[in-house]
This record gives structure tokens, C-alpha cells and sequence, in this order.
């Protein structure tokens, strides 16, 4: 698997580092948890989306684009770092960020993420809740071209198979990482939304035959519709990669029972899950995906699905910005002077 016939610029700090998590397995009882840290990758606070924008933004630049559009919800991740790696590339950035949850508290709708947006000089077009902002994304592309610009239009969440190479590329560095551990990994979880990083991850693992199990834990779609979406885009990403049929559809699980209220709201699970991983090893979590990851990895420990004696890798996708956005959710007291 030749990943350095495609064009790529180098923007993350790889690789990110893979880490034991002594406390929380010691508190959970069950297996030895090890961290991927993909909030680690260094653009704009990090996550798991600068990987795919090395990849995305070299193909942006072979074609002479000289403005980056993407969509994403109003928190979005991918926007941000998507901000974040244009502002360095010289690249003009647009965003359209969906209203997926109607919440109006400032917190949400102008700190975080969206802070951050404009700090790196994007600018931003709000939609309302749109079941098809990738059509939307190519009309405002198609507005701008009739402009004379030239624009290079990134789907949602760097989720197209030149994204997904990011992701067959950690699949790669992960498996290194683990030889030169002597660890023996027995799953890999994460969260799974907009697909790009599962089936990356999936190609990349299926391709040099790791023989590693994937759990991707959904944060939107039911999971049949999550599944297909990840299937589609792994075979996709494989034949790009040269190892076409290398995926079968059995390789492609999520478990979607804890998105909750639905994408962008947090959970009691996710709430508890980011609270753990604070105050037992000092992490930070996001409410939308790395949490709601997490809190599955957790419930299913305490159900037993993973078991003293395997080693369980989570992805750590990134997103710790978000928690700023949805700081009424954690019911902190705010502190009270004294003398």
C-alpha cells in the first residue's frame, strides 16, 4: 500500500502519540485502554481532520484553487481546522455551517469553534437545517467560480476518498506504533459521524491484513445507514489505494445506541465519559464526537463486551474547542469569592 504516489503537504505533528491509560482501565476493571491521540495534530488546538486536509489541500492546490469551501454543523471541527490549514496554505476559506440543533445560547452559536473560525480569517455563511448541505456547498462553489474565483470544494467533514487516505495512513502508523510497543491490539474504538475517518481506518487496516477489529461508535445516523455509508466510502478509499475488494461489508460495525437527542446535543454518557477523562488522566474530550466515542467505550466495558486481559485502542479524534460550547451542560456552580 503506496500511499506516496498522491499528493500530500505535511501539516500535522505525526505521529501522534499512543498512550496507556493506567487510571481509567484501573477504574473501569476491564481491559487496558490505550489512546490514539489525534487531538494532537497541532493545527488550531488539533483533531482528527488535519490528516484527510493533507491530502485534500494538496489536491486543492494541483488544481490552482485559490479559495476552500466546506460544510459542517455550526461546531463543526472540520471547519475549524479546516480554517486553521488554509490560513497556512495562503488559501482564501469559506464556510457553511448548518443549524443542526436550534440552539440559540451565545455559547454555542458564536464561542468555540465558531471563535476560532473567524480568528483564522474564514469567512461564514449560516444555513438552516439542510438534509443536503453538500448540494448547497456546490452552489455556493458554482456562485463563486461565476465570480472568477477558483474554488475547491471539500465535503462534509474531509469525507471523500481522497480524505479518507488520512485515515489509511494512521491505520499504518498506528500499526507501527503498536509492533514497536510489542502491544497486541485487540479492537480499535472510535466515533463515527461523516465516515472519512472510519473508512480510512478500515482500508488502511484491511489492505496489510491487520487482522484488528474496528468498533466505530455512531454520533447521527441509525446504524444500518451509517454502516452503508462507511462501507461505501472504505471500498472507495481501498480501490483508490490499489487494493480493490480488499473490504467486505462484515468489516464495517457501529454501534449508534448512544447519539442520544441526536448529533450535536450531549448526553448523560458523554457528560460522564469527558468528566472521567479529565479528572483521571487529564484529556479532554468534545460533547459531539470523542465524548459520545468514549461514553460507548465505557458502557460497553462495564457490559462486558471488552474484557480484563485485551488491549483496547480508542481514536481520539479531537474537538476538546466544542466543550466550550456547551458549557451549560455540565452544571458547574461558578465559584463563590472569599475573603
Amino acid at each position: 500500500m503506496n500511499l506516496a504516489r498522491f499528493p500530500r503537504l505535511r501539516l500535522a505533528h505525526l505521529p501522534t502519540p499512543l498512550e496507556h491509560l493506567p487510571r481509567l482501565s484501573q477504574a473501569l476493571g476491564g481491559p487496558e485502554i490505550w489512546i490514539k491521540r489525534d487531538d494532537c495534530t497541532g493545527m488550531s488546538s488539533g483533531g482528527n481532520k488535519t490528516r484527510k486536509l493533507e491530502y485534500l489541500l494538496a489536491e486543492a492546490r494541483a488544481q490552482g484553487a485559490d479559495i476552500v469551501l466546506t460544510q459542517g454543523a455550526t461546531q463543526s471541527n472540520h471547519a475549524r481546522q479546516t480554517a486553521a490549514c488554509a490560513a497556512r496554505l495562503g488559501f482564501d476559506c469559506h464556510l457553511l455551517l448548518e443549524d443542526r440543533t436550534h440552539k440559540s445560547d451565545p455559547d454555542y452559536t458564536a464561542n468555540g469553534n465558531v471563535f476560532l473560525d473567524l480568528l483564522h480569517g474564514a469567512t461564514v455563511e449560516r444555513f438552516a437545517s439542510n438534509p443536503d448541505m453538500n448540494g448547497e456547498l456546490a452552489k455556493v462553489g458554482a456562485r463563486l467560480a461565476a465570480t472568477g474565483r477558483r474554488p475547491y470544494l471539500i465535503p462534509g467533514g474531509g469525507s471523500n476518498a481522497t480524505g479518507a487516505l488520512g485515515y489509511v495512513n494512521a491505520a499504518l502508523e498506528l500499526v507501527t506504533q503498536a509492533n514497536d510497543l510489542g502491544l497486541r491490539i485487540d479492537h480499535v474504538v472510535h466515533a463515527t459521524g461523516s465516515a472519512g475517518t472510519q473508512a480510512g481506518l478500515v482500508a488502511g487496516l484491511r489492505g496489510i491484513n491487520a487482522g484488528v477489529p474496528l468498533l466505530g461508535i455512531g454520533v447521527r445516523a441509525p446504524r444500518d445507514k451509517q454502516e452503508e455509508n462507511v462501507y461505501r466510502l472504505a471500498a472507495a478509499t481501498a480501490a483508490l489505494c490499489g487494493c480493490e475488494g480488499a473490504v467486505r461489508r462484515e468489516d464495517v460495525v457501529a454501534n449508534c445506541d448512544y447519539v442520544g437527542t441526536g448529533y450535536g446535543f450531549s448526553t448523560p454518557g458523554s457528560i460522564e465519559a469527558i468528566q472521567m477523562l479529565a479528572r483521571l488522566e487529564g484529556i479532554l474530550l468534545d460533547p459531539v464526537y470523542s465524548g459520545k466515542g468514549m461514553a460507548g467505550l465505557i458502557d460497553l466495558v462495564r457490559k462486558g463486551r471488552f474484557q480484563r486481559g485485551q488491549n483496547v485502542v480508542f481514536i481520539h479524534t479531537g474537538g476538546s474547542v466544542g466543550l466550550f460550547g456547551y458549557v451549560r451542560d455540565f452544571g458547574f456552580q461558578a465559584p463563590v469569592a472569599t475573603a
